[in-house]
């Protein structure tokens, strides 16, 4: 029974690689922040029957690989069929960047990444929300990288004051923060200049991937859809360089009614 198929064009690049079936199983025992783990196809006996199950339990992404997929991935030869990626740092909970906004004294300022693929983006954009006093930024589990030590590294050390957080369903995520006061404002190119867009109060920045933007699904749960005025022949920016510019829009806006 196949959960996910292995998508091979994500970042693989993690601080740690567990390999073998006890390494794996001790992971999860003691709760150690997983990505995902690898389960070559055909092996769901005995241990790597529990895996599959803790793994389930703790909502961890499980991809189903084909024996050559996982023989070229290892380092060691022994993963006896199974290799678990661990994040460099351990992820927070949506409730835990809500509040640190509300221990702050402040109106939620989130920022909502869709299957942004490259660390440096991110390792970047997480550098420019804390700057920006965004209070957290939350990311998908699937197609998606996640805490690398690249990340961490072009954070420059911004990933240990702002909580990253990993949904299964972003879609579903905006539609409970709304119900909790948030507006949701999109970065797109058709979108209003953001110059003329309410972009105070509480509110969820939602950038897309660097290649596809905002997916229509997700463009559609949001409140606002915002563009960034551009002079020149290039008519997009890097997702890093995008949510920055907008960022600061907010930090402008919300400074105007101090």
């Amino acid at each position: 029974m196949k959960e996910f198929k292995e998508d091979k064009s994500k970042s693989e690049e993690l601080e740690l690689v567990l390999e073998g079936r006890n390494a794996v199983l001790e992971a999860l025992k003691s709760e150690r922040s997983i990505d995902r783990i690898l389960i070559q196809e055909g092996s769901q006996e005995g241990s790597i029957k529990k895996i599959i199950k803790d793994a389930r339990t703790a909502q961890i992404v499980v991809n189903f690989v084909d024996k050559e997929r996982i023989d070229g991935l290892s380092k060691t030869g022994k993963h006896q069929g199974v290799m678990a990626y661990v994040a460099a740092y351990n992820y927070a909970s949506v409730e835990d960047i809500l509040k640190k906004a509300e221990e702050k004294g402040e109106q939620p300022f989130v920022i909502i990444l869709e299957n942004i693929m490259d660390p440096h983006n991110l390792g970047a954009i997480i550098r420019t929300a804390n700057i920006a006093g965004a209070h957290g930024i939350i990311i998908p589990k699937r197609r998606a990288v996640g805490l690398t030590a690249t990340v961490a590294k072009t954070s420059a050390g911004a990933i240990n004051y702002t909580p990253v957080a990993k949904v299964t369903n972003i879609a579903r995520t905006i539609e409970e923060l709304k119900e909790k006061g948030l507006w949701f404002a999109c970065a797109d190119m058709d979108g209003e200049v953001m110059y003329k867009v309410d972009l105070k109060g509480p509110i969820g920045l939602v950038i897309g991937s660097e290649g596809e933007g905002v997916s229509k699904n997700i463009r559609e749960k949001c409140d606002f859809i915002t563009s960034i005025p551009m002079k020149g022949e290039i008519e997009s920016l890097n997702a890093s360089v995008a949510a920055g510019v907008l960022a600061f829009e907010i930090v402008r806006q919300r400074n105007m009614t101090l």
